[in-house]
């Protein structure tokens, strides 16, 4: 005779009930929604992973893919250093930042020499002294 499976609504399993769940999603290497499918009829919500971190299987700190293949069958996750690609990008900004003030500089420099220039140019055009004399008593 067939085992028939009567939905449930998540809060309403058992402690036992929910550990049976679990090991049957650890061991089947089913998804964790084909697993909700099967005891409740409906999709899972992140349920089963919380439980799995109430009843100790998972490190609250440690999420867990829909597609991940169980603990045991896992490969080793291989460690990537992160502060060389920070590091590169910090010093790019710098670099591009050195080059936007130094474009800048120049600029400013080169509107002081044209400024300089025209005001020698009107000076001597207009015959009047436009630059303050400093060694001047008041």
């Amino acid at each position: 005779m067939k085992k028939i499976i009567i939905p449930k609504l998540p809060k309403f399993f058992t402690i036992e009930e929910r550990h049976l769940i679990i090991n049957e999603y650890l061991s089947s290497g089913l998804t964790k929604d084909a697993i909700w499918q099967k005891y409740t009829g409906k999709k899972d919500h992140g349920v089963l992973l919380e439980w799995m971190r109430d009843l100790g299987y998972v490190p609250a700190e440690q999420q867990i893919n829909r597609n991940v293949v169980p603990r045991a069958k896992a490969m080793p996750k291989k460690e990537t250093h992160q502060e060389p690609v920070d590091q590169d990008f910090e010093t790019l900004q710098l670099k591009k930042r050195i080059s936007e003030l130094e474009k800048q500089l120049k600029d400013a420099e080169l509107k002081a020499i044209a400024f300089s220039t025209m005001v020698d140019i009107a000076e001597k055009e207009f015959n009047i002294p436009i630059r303050k004399k400093f060694n001047t008593k008041p």
